[in-house]
């Protein structure tokens, strides 16, 4: 079983070191919509507004919004790599996020010992590990360059690796921001298949990303924010075409 439960929840992030009167803030201010607000003698940015959200065993959801929406944030509050600075988060079951895949790989160590480091830092027992080292050999496609540094491999080599590692797991809860890219078209769509088989595997996906087609794939429920706020959260369809048409009826309540 697995639960996601967000309540009113914000999260406020200071920016010290940049003058109220500097030309950079009141650019930034017009970029993104009035975000930065005072506070003392720092910036603040509202990243997340008042959030009311829950998420249930068998939910797909896609998170949708232009960037600076808070998509990459909310992710990061399930997480619980950001605390909210209002509001509650309830998370019941195993989070495994999908944020930089490469994070802890080793440069100097071969693609055959990263397995084993990465596989340990995504929490994999050595069994695990073991179980699915052939697997991830197979994918990757890399041949003899695993048993050299990945120093020496280009960052297309290293994100496959990277993938293939991150994609054995068992997830409950899978956080993804933005589909990587881990070659040409045709093994971008091998990658594809894999990561469809691994949200598959979970109780709850929850993915940013800018393609329409590729979330129409992997979810069944969208939530749409707009500078930090969620505008709008339920069927598909429905706030895909909200989000896309902005005159278009926003599904709500903003909970399903």
């Amino acid at each position: 079983m697995a639960d996601i439960f967000l309540k009113n929840v914000g999260v406020d992030i200071p920016i010290f070191d940049v003058r109220e009167a500097s030309l950079k803030k009141a650019l930034l201010g017009r970029t993104i919509g009035g975000r930065f607000v005072r506070s003392g003698s720092y910036l603040t940015v509202n990243a997340l507004k008042n959030i009311d959200f829950e998420a249930h065993d068998g939910d797909r959801i896609a998170l949708v919004g232009d960037n600076g929406a808070g998509k990459s944030t909310l992710l990061r509050v399930v997480s619980h790599v950001y605390p909210p600075t209002s509001g509650a988060v309830h998370v019941v079951g195993k989070v495994s996020p999908m944020f930089d895949t490469t994070l802890g790989m080793n440069m100097d160590a071969t693609g055959m010992e990263n397995i084993q480091i990465s596989g340990t830092i995504w929490g994999m027992t050595r069994a695990q590990i073991k179980n699915n080292t052939d697997d991830i050999v197979d994918f990757t496609e890399l041949g003899d360059y695993l048993k050299v540094p990945i120093r020496t491999y280009s960052n297309g080599m290293l994100l496959r690796l990277a993938f293939a590692i991150a994609t054995v797991r068992e997830p409950e809860i899978l956080l993804i921001d933005e589909i990587i890219g881990v070659g040409d078209a045709g093994f971008f769509r091998k990658a594809f298949a894999r990561l469809l088989k691994l949200a598959e595997r979970s109780r709850i996906l929850m993915v940013a990303a800018h393609q329409d087609e590729t979330l129409r794939r992997l979810c069944n429920k969208a939530a749409w924010l707009d500078h930090g706020s969620l505008m709008a959260y339920g069927e598909f369809e429905s706030v895909i075409s909200a989000y896309r048409v902005p005159n278009a009826p926003a599904q709500q309540p903003a909970t399903a």
